[in-house]
């Protein structure tokens, strides 16, 4: 039987127990052993209804606990980097949700983790054989030269009382869904951003972003443009155009787990769509298939694909898409 890790999980957040937790739940190579909450209650209900064994009423008492040897942090925003930053000197290792921080130099604070203890920043589409395969054909020249990505991902949230629509703990579109613009087009592409210039509309209540709309230039003719928003109706896609055909994604970031998902292939031979071909993919959890990456590095089976320099470079992206809206103009990462 292949080597597991055991992880723990600050906090009863919602994407940690109805997503990451199951998810785990679900990978090879690992198990959920503890759960943390300020609150001990309502990390025993949490505990009891999960399957998991221990429950803390403290952020300290589960990283005080010998037998962890990875932490998942899905606290809010402004407590990423600290959380992290302590999980790592407690000697775990760190799977961090998205965004890693509030700003780049909030995120550059983790290159002073302590050595060997391995951070990575919680993008499971990077992992969902859907993209994987997308980037497959990419480099195959399936659809000759890809030149443009486009994304659209959108829901609609008006509470005031949720936190992505807090400013002080990073709310607002572009946080909390634009990174995934952001991921979207570094993974296709395979390259970073020279230039950017952002247009953004901010709610005049809650003082965030409510949409923002990006074009990024990668050089060498090649663009990236998303539109992600707050404000409304749910909706998400991503195409990949090439030279020679394009490549849709229809359920990009939330492909429902354990249902089979597709991609479509078009050489655009047809209008409307006609000529496309659909290539479908086994039921699969992308949070399982983050889990198994994650704690395969871990056990030093394989590399971190992707770091804590990586996850520094995504918010140099985003706080310079902040600049341009500021700017009016094209700004450099």
């Amino acid at each position: 039987m292949a080597p597991t890790i055991r992880w723990g999980v600050l906090s009863t957040a919602a994407i940690a127990t109805r997503k990451v937790i199951p998810g785990i739940q679900r990978s090879r190579r690992g198990a959920v052993v503890a759960i943390a909450s300020r609150d001990l209650a309502r990390a025993s209900e949490a505990a009891a209804a999960l399957g998991i064994a221990r429950a803390y009423g403290s952020y300290q008492e589960l990283l005080a606990d010998p037998d962890i040897d990875a932490v998942y942090v899905p606290l809010p925003n402004h407590l990423h980097v600290p959380w992290t930053l302590a999980a790592a000197e407690a000697g775990k290792h760190v799977l961090c949700e998205k965004p890693i921080g509030m700003d780049a130099a909030d995120a550059a604070r983790l290159r002073g983790a302590p050595a060997g203890r391995l951070i990575m920043e919680a993008f499971m589409v990077r992992f969902h054989p859907q993209w994987l395969r997308a980037r497959e054909l990419i480099r195959a020249g399936a659809i000759g030269e890809l030149r443009a990505v486009d994304v659209f991902f959108a829901y609609d949230n008006r509470d005031p009382g949720n936190i992505r629509n807090r400013p002080e703990t990073g709310g607002g579109a572009l946080l909390d869904i634009g990174c995934y613009g952001v991921v979207a087009g570094r993974f296709c592409f395979e390259a970073e951003p020279v230039r950017l210039v952002a247009l953004i509309d901010h709610d005049p209540g809650f003082q965030t972003d409510r949409l923002s709309s990006v074009v990024a230039d990668f050089g060498g003719g090649r663009r990236l443009t998303f539109t992600v928003s707050t404000q409304l109706a749910p909706h998400q896609h991503v195409t990949l155009a090439g030279t020679r055909g394009r490549i849709e994604i229809p359920v990009a970031f939330n492909a429902p787990p354990m249902e089979t998902t597709w991609i479509s292939i078009d050489d655009g031979s047809r209008l409307g769509g006609t000529s496309a071909v659909r290539e479908s993919f086994p039921p699969v959890d992308q949070y399982a298939e983050q889990a198994d990456v994650f704690a395969r590095a871990v056990l030093g089976e394989i590399e971190l694909p992707h770091g804590v320099e990586d996850a520094i470079r995504n918010m140099q992206i985003l706080d310079a898409i902040t600049r341009s809206d500021r700017s009016g103009g094209w700004e450099s990462p």
